[in-house]
């Protein structure tokens, strides 16, 4: 049995114990990424060297007792739009290719603190504006489950990487639903947080107002323990929130009598593929037999969510990719003619398509005379979802239904449309606009093949809850990790 089988708890117990050592662990997981990547280009950088000397100084500090971590030692990835010091960071763009940061986003430098081994950099949709890492200018990512099939995006590197046990865990972003659509079309779980929970100091903003980092592993309870590591209050983030209730790992029982959760029944109708919707009924009914009441419910505006999301979305990245002017950091145009000029060619070079599209959206919206028709409109609708989802937690503990209207589709078969692409995440936004936390665990296969998965969302900081229902659905499906 390969050591990336294993899953991160697990390798953690076994390093600690002195079973295996994390050298070890870290060339099992470089072994495999050299064999296995290659087909699936789910990183963009890799140091081995870094990451044996990484693992050398992890054990030297076990064996001391320095750090008794579940995760020391443990190998992991990261996505590409995470600052990491000493390593390139791309974002998945030729505009940043060869930055590299003097520092370390603080929840990669909380995990590093804890012992992790950082294996590498995973690939992504450029700037995190995609739903199937194919926008990526170092190269589309394909599935592990089916090469002929899109991973899903934005963090559809790290979901690919986990599911292929290239490495036993991964950080993902999530500003629409890429850490939760990606880890149902890849097989795996994963964890968006409550807006505040884990800082976004060296996060390469795409949405600030939206995006969270979060946890993709095998299972649950590794996505509990990574991200009770990465949990924390951060002076140098203005947005992150004062927890005591961050001990995650603690939820991880199998215990849902008497928690009350709502399916919406607009979640559950046209567009959905049958077999998404009988997944989401049979994991109600698998929760419901553990002792859980589980009714269907209207939960409205679902029609509207897609739209204020990507109005809102548009005009933060297009404020927040204007500091890419070719002046500080990144590609700068070879051949220009004055500043202004200089400026033009950095950005039409270095920027791909999806990327220019949705800067010019979001400045088209921000402009004079239709601020208040399109932003203002969708901030107000953004207020209307939020009510919506207080109004069904007073009536329930936690939300299922699906991640996405279908399965992965094979990569023959994206469409052209950008509305339809758009609409892929009609089910994730709205978590998103709310701030509130969510998880996506696999719960079946598709008849076409693909994983099958689902999704729960909770209220503002109950993600204890959330990991509870989660786990005792993970039970339910006889699921252990990943492979």
């Amino acid at each position: 049995m390969s050591l990336m089988q294993h899953t991160a708890l697990e390798l953690g117990r076994m390093i600690r114990s002195g079973e295996i050592r994390a050298v070890s662990a870290v060339r099992a997981a470089l072994d495999a990424v050299e064999k296995k990547d290659p087909e699936l280009n789910s990183f963009i950088t890799v140091d081995g060297e870094r990451a044996l000397s990484q693992a050398e100084q992890a054990e030297k500090k076990i064996r001391s007792g320095e750090l008794t971590g579940p995760l020391s030692g443990v190998p992991m990835a990261v996505k590409d739009n995470l600052c990491t010091e000493g390593l390139e960071t791309t974002c998945g763009s030729a505009m940043l290719r060869g930055y590299v940061p003097a520092y370390s986003a603080t929840a990669v430098r909380l995990l590093m603190e804890a012992g992790a081994v950082l294996i590498g950099k995973t690939n992504m949709d450029e700037f995190g504006m995609g739903n199937t890492s194919g926008t990526s200018a170092c190269g589309a990512v394909r599935n592990p489950r089916n090469t002929c099939h899109v991973p899903g995006g934005s963090s559809g590197g790290s979901c690919a990487a986990v599911a292929a046990g290239l490495v036993p865990y991964a950080l993902g972003t999530d500003t629409g639903g890429s850490i939760r659509q990606p880890c149902s079309f890849c097989g795996v779980a994963g964890i968006k947080p409550t807006y505040g929970t884990v800082s976004r100091y060296g996060l390469i903003a795409y949405g600030s107002s939206l995006e969270q980092i979060g946890p993709i592993a095998g299972n649950i309870s590794d996505c509990a323990a990574v991200l009770e590591t990465i949990a924390a209050h951060d002076p140098l983030d203005s947005t992150s929130v004062r927890r005591r209730d961050t001990h995650f790992t603690e939820a991880l029982f199998d215990d849902v009598r008497g928690m009350k959760i709502g399916i919406p029944k607009d979640w559950l109708g046209e567009g959905l593929d049958r077999e998404v919707r009988a997944a989401v009924l049979d994991a109600g009914a698998r929760l419901t037999e553990r002792g859980a009441v589980v009714r269907e419910f209207d939960l409205g505006l679902l029609d509207y969510a897609a739209a204020a999301y990507y109005v809102i979305a548009c005009a933060e990245a297009g404020s927040n990719l204007s500091r890419f002017d070719g002046v500080r950091y990144g590609m700068r145009a070879k051949d220009y003619r004055g500043i202004d000029d200089m400026y033009r060619r950095s950005r039409t070079e270095g920027f791909g398509a999806e990327v220019k599209r949705r800067i010019m959206l979001g400045s088209f919206v921000l402009s004079a005379g239709y601020y208040d028709a399109y932003y203002r409109k969708a901030q107000q609708v953004r207020r209307l979802i939020k009510n919506s989802f207080d109004e069904a937690f007073a009536r329930y503990d936690v939300i299922l239904g699906p991640v996405a209207p279908t399965v992965a589709p094979k990569m023959t078969e994206q469409t052209d449309d950008r509305v339809q692409k758009y609409l892929g995440d009609i089910y994730t936004v709205s978590a998103n606009l709310a701030g509130i936390p969510g998880i996506s665990l696999p719960v079946g296969v598709h008849s076409s093949g693909p994983p099958i998965g689902v999704q729960l969302l909770g209220n503002c900081f109950e993600e204890r809850t959330l990991i509870r229902a989660a786990y005792s659905l993970e039970q339910a499906c006889g699921r252990r990790g990943n492979g």
